[in-house]
């Protein structure tokens, strides 16, 4: 095979695994970002004997992706990735404001935009792009507050990662939080946890196929249990999260 085109193919494949590399610290489940800390309501869910075993976190997670995250954080990483990639700070900006009026919550919607200034933090030493600087003026000011799903789908534009696999990497990265977490409140074995990832990956690609152009008119659609859960969080005997 000619040099030439060893070297073509080899920078293709170069700037491919640059790429996926970028995509996979995007979602690292050890980023600073405190991720860890919250369990969204689910020890709640737990306290209550709601979800006791295997079983019922595999609903659990079901029911956050179908009913929740497509129609909320989900919806919004989507929406956030084409305003980015149009270029339209006014659009983030106006998402950003109807995450924090779609969050019921406090502990929710305290921990989301933790998340996302947190996770704006760190990338932003490494991508100088206008439309980020614009993010984090409008931040600084006080405009916005930063939300996760927005950060997220920003940070994804930015860096040209395929929406699709944005959106994959989005909601793995939940299902493997909502699960780690289950498994330590339930308490379960670790090979149980493997097992509801195992069995979600149909499910995560029915979510991203859902979610690449959101329904609108569900946009922010609440979902009332998880919702109660996570009010009712802050006032629980003992708690391992902050959610």
């Amino acid at each position: 095979m000619p040099e030439a085109i060893l070297t073509t193919i080899t920078q293709a494949t170069i700037i491919m695994s640059t790429k996926l590399t970028a995509l996979l610290h995007l979602v690292d489940p050890t980023l600073p970002i405190g991720g860890f800390n919250h369990s969204g309501g689910l020890e709640t869910f737990v306290q209550q004997g709601i979800v006791t075993n295997a079983a019922h976190l595999k609903s659990y997670v079901l029911t956050q992706l179908f009913q929740n995250w497509v129609h909320n954080d989900g919806a919004y990483v989507a929406l956030a990735y084409e305003a980015a990639a149009n270029a339209d700070i006014e659009a983030l900006i106006r998402l950003d404001k109807k995450i924090g009026s779609n969050k019921a919550p406090r502990e929710i919607r305290e921990a989301t935009a933790k998340l996302g200034g947190r996770l704006l933090k760190i990338f932003a030493r490494y991508e100088k792009h206008d439309l980020l600087i614009a993010f984090q003026t409008a931040l600084e000011q006080k405009q916005i507050q930063g939300f996760y799903p927005v950060v997220f789908g920003l940070l994804a534009a930015i860096s040209k990662q395929p929406k699709d696999q944005t959106l994959t990497a989005f909601y793995y990265n939940a299902a493997v939080g909502a699960v780690t977490n289950g498994v330590k409140l339930i308490p379960l074995s670790q090979m149980d946890g493997q097992d509801i990832l195992f069995e979600l990956r149909q499910a995560i690609a029915e979510a991203v196929d859902l979610s690449l152009k959101p329904d609108l008119t569900w946009l922010g659609a609440a979902c009332i249990a998880s919702d109660i859960r996570a009010m009712q969080h802050e006032r629980l005997y003992s708690r391992l999260y902050m959610s």
